[in-house]
C-alpha cells in the first residue's frame, strides 16, 4: 500500500497544475490518471490561450480571469506559449449592434481591444476576408496543451510530487463519513494499488461526475462535445475570431505549422465521445468561410474532437452554460476530505489549481502561499547547452526541441553525444544524421532519434501515442506514414521496449491517426491516405493485423 496526504484524480492541465501547486507548498501528493499525459480534454482543444474577449459580454467574470491568467502563463510557461495576438472581425453576417457592448465589456474586464482598419487587418493577414467591416486587435495567444501538462509534471516532480499514468481509480474509500484512501487499477498490468490519504481532489474534467459517483456523490457535469478541423498549413499568423456572441466554427488558431478551426458544441452523455464526423467537418468549413473565403481550398490534415466538462447545476447546456469554474468541498454533502473542481477552461487551469489547493491547504492547516504565478515551470536553457545541442540536432528546430524536452534536455543531449561517438567510431551514419548517430525520424515536426529515445525511456511512456503527445511525432503532413515505422524500428534496434509488440504498436498508432483522417477523406488527403494504405497493407502486409484490431 502507498501512503500520501493528497490524491489528485485527473492528469490534465488542472489536475497536474494542482499536483504542482500542492507539491510547491510542501504537501505530499500523488496524481492518478486513467490514460497517458494530456489524454483527455487538455489535448483535444483548439490551442487558444484566451484573452477573455470571447466572454466579455456574456461572462465577464470568465473574461477577467482569462486576461489575468493569459499574462501569467506567458511568464511562467513561456516554452508552451506562442504570443501571436488575435483579431476580432465583424463580417456582413454578424450583428453590428454587438460591437459596442463588446467594447465596453473588454474595457471593464481589462482587455486591451484596439480597433484597426480592415485594410490594415488585410495587410497583417492577407488571406482574411475582404468583406471585413470592423476589426479589433486583442492579446489572444496560442498554447500547447501537451507541453503544458508535461512541464507542470516536471515542476511537480522537482518538489516531490508523483504522477501515475494509466491508473484508473475504481474506488474512493471512506470511514465514518471521511475519505481514507483510494484504490486504482493499473491498466497496463491489471494489478490494483491502494493509496491511503487524508484528502482527495477530483480534477477529472469531463470524467469528474463519474469520479464523484465513486464516492456516492452527484455532480451536475454535462460533457459537451466539440469537433475541430486541422489544416495542413498555417494560413493565418494570428488567432482570428468572429465578432459576435460565442458560436460554432468562429475561431481560427495558428498552431506550429498548421491552422485549427473550431469548434462545435453538442451535449453528450459520454466523456470519451471523441470521434469526429463528416457532417461536422463540412459544417465547420461552411461556418469558417465568412472569415477566410478560400477555406475549402486548403488541404485538411485531419479532424478531432474533445469534450468540455461543463458544470450545469442550473440545467443550462451548450453555449448557454458558463465557462467559469467551481470548487466544491463535499463536506457539505456528507463526505469529509473530498474536494472537486468543476468546469473551467484550459486558459484558467492555473487559477483553478490555486483555488482548489487553497481549499485543501485550509483543511490541512498549511499556510504556505501559492507560488505558481511567479515561478516558471521549467528554467531557461543555458546557451552553452544549446550550442552543444546544435552539433547533434537540426539547428532550425533547436529551440523547439529544447522547449519540448524541458528538464529532460541535458540527459537527452548526453545520450545523443554518446551515440554520436559510437556512430563515428563505427562509421554508421545516415544522410539525416546530425553529427552522426541521431537520425531525423519525423521531418514534418523535426523529431530526431535522441528525442524519441528519451521519451520512450520515461516510465510514463507505454505506446507510440504517448511519444506523439510529447514530441508531435506523426502529427505533420504524412500523419505517421513514415515516422511511425522509423520510430518502431529504431526503438527495436536500440533495445527499448514499449508496452505492445512492435507490429501491434504500429497498428495501434496508425488506427488512432485514421480516426481523425476518415471524416476528411477527399482530394489530396484521400490520395495521401491511399499511398499510406499501400505502404502498410501492400508492402508490409499489415492490412490483416489492422482489420483484426478494428474488430
Amino acid at each position: 500500500m502507498l501512503e500520501t496526504t493528497v490524491v489528485v484524480i485527473g492528469g490534465g492541465a488542472t489536475g497536474m497544475g494542482t499536483l504542482r501547486d500542492l507539491s510547491m507548498r510542501g504537501v505530499p501528493a500523488i496524481l492518478l490518471e486513467q490514460g497517458g499525459l494530456a489524454h483527455g480534454t487538455s489535448s483535444r482543444f483548439h490551442g487558444l490561450l484566451h484573452s477573455g474577449a470571447r466572454y466579455a459580454v456574456n461572462d465577464p467574470e470568465s473574461a477577467r480571469e482569462c486576461i489575468e491568467e493569459n499574462m501569467i502563463l506567458r511568464r511562467v510557461g513561456k516554452q508552451c506559449v506562442e504570443v501571436t495576438e488575435g483579431l476580432f472581425v465583424l463580417t456582413p453576417k454578424d450583428d453590428p449592434t454587438f460591437v459596442d457592448p463588446w467594447i465596453k465589456g473588454c474595457a471593464e474586464a481589462g482587455i486591451k481591444a484596439e480597433e484597426i482598419s480592415p485594410a490594415e487587418a488585410r495587410r497583417l493577414e492577407p488571406n482574411l476576408t475582404p468583406d471585413a467591416q470592423r476589426v479589433f486587435r486583442v492579446p489572444d495567444s496560442c498554447v500547447d496543451g501537451f507541453r503544458l501538462v508535461l512541464h507542470n509534471r516536471m515542476s511537480a516532480e522537482r518538489y516531490g510530487g508523483r504522477a501515475l499514468t494509466y491508473h484508473e481509480v475504481i474506488a474512493i474509500r471512506q470511514q465514518n463519513g471521511t475519505v481514507c484512501g483510494v484504490t486504482a487499477r493499473n491498466l497496463m498490468t491489471g494489478e490494483t494499488v491502494d493509496i491511503a490519504c487524508r484528502m482527495v481532489v477530483n480534477a477529472a474534467g469531463s470524467w469528474s461526475g463519474e469520479v464523484a459517483a465513486l464516492a456516492g456523490l452527484e455532480a451536475a457535469i454535462t460533457p459537451d462535445r466539440g469537433t475541430l478541423v486541422v489544416f495542413n498549413h498555417r494560413f493565418t499568423s494570428r488567432v482570428v475570431n468572429r465578432l459576435h456572441a460565442s458560436s460554432d466554427g468562429d475561431i481560427f488558431v495558428p498552431h506550429g505549422s498548421v491552422t485549427i478551426l473550431g469548434t462545435t458544441s453538442m451535449p453528450t452523455d459520454r466523456p470519451d465521445d471523441t470521434t469526429p464526423t463528416y457532417p461536422e467537418v463540412t459544417r465547420l468549413l461552411e461556418l469558417g468561410e465568412p472569415l477566410f473565403p478560400h477555406v475549402r481550398d486548403y488541404r485538411i490534415l485531419r479532424a478531432f474532437a474533445g469534450t468540455r466538462p461543463l458544470y450545469t447545476p442550473g440545467g443550462a447546456s451548450g453555449r448557454k452554460a458558463s465557462r467559469n469554474f467551481h470548487v466544491v468541498d463535499h463536506a457539505a454533502d456528507g463526505l469529509d476530505g473530498m474536494v472537486s473542481v468543476f468546469g473551467g477552461k484550459l486558459t484558467t487551469y492555473r487559477l483553478m489549481a490555486e483555488r482548489v489547493s487553497d481549499e485543501v491547504c485550509r483543511r490541512l492547516s498549511v499556510s504556505t502561499p501559492c507560488r505558481t504565478a511567479e515561478e516558471p515551470m521549467v528554467g531557461t536553457v543555458d546557451p552553452a547547452l544549446l550550442e552543444r545541442a546544435a552539433r547533434l540536432f537540426p539547428v532550425r528546430a533547436l529551440n523547439l526541441m529544447a522547449d519540448r524536452l524541458g528538464d529532460d534536455l541535458p540527459a537527452t543531449l548526453q545520450q545523443a553525444e554518446v551515440a554520436a561517438l559510437a556512430a563515428r567510431a563505427s562509421k554508421d551514419t545516415h544522410i539525416t544524421d546530425f553529427g552522426g548517430g541521431n537520425p531525423l525520424l519525423c521531418e514534418c515536426e523535426m523529431v530526431s532519434l535522441a528525442e524519441v529515445e528519451c521519451v520512450a525511456r520515461d516510465p510514463a511512456t507505454h505506446s507510440l501515442t504517448d511519444i506523439r503527445l510529447r514530441t508531435r511525432l506523426g502529427m505533420g503532413t504524412c500523419q505517421g506514414t513514415f515516422c511511425s515505422l522509423r520510430s518502431v524500428a529504431s526503438l527495436v534496434e536500440h533495445g527499448i521496449r514499449l508496452e505492445f509488440a512492435p507490429v501491434d504498436s504500429l497498428c495501434r498508432f496508425l488506427q488512432e491517426r485514421w480516426k481523425g483522417l476518415r471524416p476528411a477523406m477527399w482530394g489530396q488527403q484521400a490520395r495521401e491516405m491511399e499511398f499510406s494504405r499501400a505502404v502498410y497493407a501492400g508492402i508490409l502486409n499489415l492490412d490483416g493485423a489492422m482489420h483484426e484490431q478494428n474488430n
